[in-house]
């Protein structure tokens, strides 16, 4: 996997977006550096550190699927590309914005959008729906690992019975504290990326409820000096 051409067009993505969406990137930069640097490269594979007090054929590797369904380090890869992919929406959604800009100038000679990265019209329900696909993407790979992990926990013992085992086994999970410890940094680190997000969505919600009432504001001045001047025309005419 190239994280490098990812964070790329993530980066790029980016300069349309807020302050906080900048805090975000920087928090997903961190945990991507993180997983390429401290996980990716040191652990690999992690079945061959599995172990059951059993020479039974076939036991270990039934017993590891069923205690570890699916390896966190896997769960965090795919959870890093989801939480990321939302960004090429507005990306995407900005492209088309300046190639329809571009042939409109071609066609009438004038701009149709001043700037085509401001986030007005459809860009900004663009730009929202990305922010509720990342809140949704982060709260759903917790879930799926507080449901695999049972609570986020990483037990140094763990109990087999399945065949071809012959008996109960005790089965035992390499560097348990370690897991743990990467589990804890990922759920706090979604965590900060879910509030973020929370907090951009009431940014730009709040951000366009002021406008609308500026807006509403200023259509109820225009309106009192339109009625102003009807009145003084009227009464112009009376006299």
């Amino acid at each position: 996997m190239n994280w490098s051409e990812l964070w790329t067009v993530v980066s790029g993505a980016n300069k349309f977006s807020t302050a906080f969406s900048h805090v975000w990137l920087a928090i997903v930069f961190f945990r991507v550096l993180v997983f390429a640097l401290a996980v990716q490269q040191i652990r690999g594979d992690e079945d061959r550190d599995f172990m059951c007090n059993t020479d039974e054929p076939g036991c270990s590797i039934v017993c590891y699927d069923a205690i570890v369904p699916f390896s966190h380090l896997r769960l965090w890869a795919m959870q890093l590309i989801f939480i990321t992919c939302p960004s090429l929406m507005v990306m995407a959604h900005v492209k088309y914005r300046l190639r329809k800009d571009k042939a409109f100038i071609a066609r009438h000679g004038t701009r149709l959008y001043n700037n085509p990265g401001k986030k007005r019209g459809a860009l900004w329900w663009t730009y929202l729906v990305s922010l509720l696909f990342k809140i949704a993407f982060d709260a759903g790979f917790l879930y799926l690992l507080q449901y695999i992990y049972n609570g986020y926990e990483v037990p140094r013992l763990s109990k087999c019975s399945l065949a071809p085992c012959p008996i109960t086994v005790d089965c035992f999970i390499s560097r348990p504290t370690e897991k743990k410890i990467f589990i804890f940094f990922m759920v706090v680190s979604s965590a900060f990326s879910i509030f973020t997000c929370v907090c951009e969505i009431i940014y730009l919600v709040c951000k366009r409820i002021m406008k609308i009432i500026s807006w509403m504001n200023e259509m109820k001045r225009i309106n009192a000096i339109i009625e102003l001047n009807s009145m003084i025309v009227e009464a112009k005419q009376r006299t």
